[in-house]
């Protein structure tokens, strides 16, 4: 008879499931419509660079060409901003070869700003706090500009002022080898400077001088504390997590978090896998293995498509080691645990190498808003979390600028 009865359950208990299912989604679709949802980090521009006939106006499938961000997309998920990343991998650092960076980098944003222009209808070019919530009343997406890796400024910091008046607003100032600014968590070599190089000091100064965020994200440990040290703006890490949680030098300590907090700044929640989870030591080599050969300048573009499907594979190959949207918010929780509210926001990485079971390409971010719902997340913990935060730093280093 019991088991009967447990039978004659099941239906209901499914039912009732499925009923909190909907009002989860009919709660996250709410916060959404109200929320400015920004996310620091996106690679879509190595798309708009190398895939032939991509088109970020146009909706793509991630299951059919592996792409994670365009504009239709970032609509349908309630994404309503993105910070359109400027990336090189580090090259040589010769006169000649900086000089190179600096053109392929001027490229890169004149095709950002093609797009938007081409997009124009729903699609807006913003470099402040007010033009982002200004272009999202108007009922259009938002495009930043960040630059991963400051080998493109070179060794003349007047490269400053060309970039920020082409909209740039934040630089990672090393990516995963070290450069003339600052040493790398990921250069095989080891420390170059010991942190910030005497150079990388004064760009930090211009960069405050501008209004142009210092990120954090990649820097070695000892150059981390250096910018804190050394920035009159807060600053963020605008694609990192926790340490604590998956023990990797790109990951920041729980003494990192605290001291960017107490200076008002704003870790974002990379959505790498394995920043994310620690993979098994098998999967770990193969992840690193690939991951150095896409970084390197020389690699070609379909050199790169081709190590990009390889990394998607192992998400099949080993589908245990991959993190689901629980993962994510796992990192957030940490945060949230450790400084507050106030401090926490979102990078997922996109198109860089975001890999999470749930959240597959930005027309599924709600995902991470639900499981913050279920966690107890209130509507304005939530509408920090995926804006607000990085918002406050962006305005506030454009207030320390305009007082120079």
């Amino acid at each position: 008879m019991k088991y009967f009865l447990l039978f004659l359950l099941i239906p209901f208990a499914i039912f009732s499931q499925d009923k909190v299912e909907k009002r989860l989604l009919k709660k996250a679709d709410k916060i959404h419509a109200r929320a400015y949802t920004v996310d620091t980090h996106a690679d879509a521009p190595i798309n708009m660079m190398d895939m032939e006939g991509f088109d970020v106006g146009a909706k793509h499938k991630y299951e059919e060409d592996g792409t994670q961000i365009d504009f239709p997309r970032m609509k349908e998920g309630g994404m309503d901003a993105m910070f359109f990343a400027v990336y090189l991998g580090q090259g040589k650092r010769t006169p000649e070869a900086n000089a190179e960076a600096k053109e392929k980098a001027l490229k890169i944003f004149q095709k950002i700003h093609e797009s938007v222009k081409q997009n124009s209808d729903k699609v807006a070019l913003v470099t402040t706090a007010k033009e982002g919530f200004a272009a999202h009343k108007a009922g259009k997406l938002g495009v930043f500009i960040g630059m991963e890796n400051g080998w493109p400024v070179g060794t003349d910091l007047t490269n400053l002022q060309t970039f920020y008046d082409l909209g740039l607003r934040y630089i990672t100032l090393a990516h995963s080898f070290n450069n003339d600014l600052s040493d790398s968590s990921g250069d095989p070599e080891g420390a170059e400077h010991g942190g910030v190089s005497k150079l990388g000091e004064a760009c930090i100064a211009e960069m405050n001088r501008l209004g142009i965020v210092v990120d954090v994200s990649h820097l070695s440990d000892s150059a981390f504390y250096d910018v804190m040290r050394l920035s009159k703006a807060p600053v963020f890490a605008s694609h990192s997590s926790c340490r604590a949680l998956c023990d990797v030098k790109r990951n920041m300590t729980d003494d990192m978090i605290k001291v960017l907090a107490s200076k008002g700044g704003v870790i974002q929640i990379n959505f790498v896998a394995d920043f994310l989870k620690k993979p098994s030591a098998e999967v770990a080599v193969s992840i690193k293995t690939i991951r150095m050969q896409t970084m390197k300048a020389e690699t070609t573009p379909e050199e790169k498509k081709r190590l990009n499907a390889e990394l998607r594979q192992i998400k099949y190959k080993y589908p245990s080691d991959v993190p689901t949207v629980k993962d994510v918010v796992n990192h957030i929780d940490h945060v949230v645990q450790l400084v507050g509210i106030d401090h926490v926001g979102i990078g997922m990485d996109m198109d860089g190498g975001s890999d999470v079971i749930g959240i597959e390409d930005v027309s599924k971010i709600k995902n991470v808003t639900i499981e913050l719902l279920r966690r107890g997340y209130s509507a304005k913990d939530i509408r920090k979390i995926w804006g607000e935060n990085t918002m406050r730093v962006l305005s506030q280093a454009e207030k320390i600028a305009q007082m120079k």
